[in-house]
Formats: structure tokens, sequence, C-alpha cells
């Protein structure tokens, strides 16, 4: 029995220090309630969410560009881009500068980018999204998250969209 309840205890244990760091490694974004803007810090964008809408997959890899503000009065560097699927990319867009494709981790290596976002300045995150990546089983409603990683106090931005996928 006393063997019964170690192994009890030392579960707990295990189970709550693994949700506690998962609590405190979570992203904490902050919405004002205004136009939809989210607000990370330093870091804005007004249209955090994006509609695709209904596209087919034979029509091939669509692509949305979403702006980020630095309203700060540091520059920010974006330390990493990556997405929450294999079946999207994302890019890193300043001027002449376009750092990417990024994609999910775990499928290729997602290196540390760090674009820097000077004060007062706005750049691009360009999403693309491949409706066949997931062949046949990926018919109907995908909803999807690229996260943008600044280095420092800020917050992560996280930019999503969802998208109707037909034949």
């Amino acid at each position: 029995m006393n063997k019964l309840t170690s192994i009890i205890t030392f579960s707990v244990i295990i189970l709550a220090s693994i949700g506690l760091l998962i609590w405190i490694a979570g992203p904490d974004d902050i919405s004002d309630g205004a136009d939809n803007t989210i607000l990370t810090k330093d870091l804005i964008t007004n249209e955090p969410f994006f509609d695709f809408g209904s596209i087919s997959m034979a029509a091939g890899v669509v692509s949305h560009e979403f702006k980020i503000r630095n309203t700060g009065s540091n520059e920010i560097i974006i330390e990493q881009i990556y997405t929450s699927c294999m079946c999207t990319e994302a890019s890193f867009v300043k001027g002449d500068i376009n750092m990417g494709p990024f994609g999910m981790p775990g499928h290729g290596f997602i290196p540390k980018i760090n674009g820097v976002v000077s004060p007062g300045e706005e750049v691009v995150v360009k999403v693309d999204f491949d409706p066949a990546a997931h062949g046949p089983a990926g018919i109907g409603p995908a909803d999807r998250t690229v996260y943008v990683i600044p280095k420092g106090d800020n917050r992560p931005v996280e930019l999503q969209f969802k998208v109707f996928v037909t034949p």
C-alpha cells in the first residue's frame, strides 16, 4: 500500500508541474475590445483574424497579408515566426526584405529571424495556406494560427484565419 501511495503522489506532482509549466509558458494576449485590435505591449495588428471563405483544393495555395505595427518607442526584434499546421507557411516582409517561409515546429527547423521593427514602422506577415496539403481528408472547415514571437517582454502576436476547403 505504501508503494501505491508513493506512485500516486509522484504522479500528481509530475502532472501538477507539467500543468504549471504550460500555464506559465502560454501566451497572454490582451485585447482592447475596440475594432478587433490586438495589443501585445508594443506590437499591434488591426486584423488578428481573416476568413478566406470557401476555397477549392484544385485552385492551389491562397495568401493573405497581415500588417503589424510597432507602437512603442523602441525597436522590436521579431525573433521567430511559426505556424500551427504544416499546411500553412508564413513570411516576414519588410520593404524589400522577405524572410521565410516558416512553418510548423517539428516539420523542419524554425530559425531565429531577428527581424527589426522600428518605432512607428509597419511590417507584413504573409501567410500562405495550401488547401491540398492534407489530401482528400482536408476537405471541410479549418482554423489555423500563425505565431509572431518578439524578443524580450513583448507578448506573442497570434494571427488567425479560417477557411472552408472544397474539392
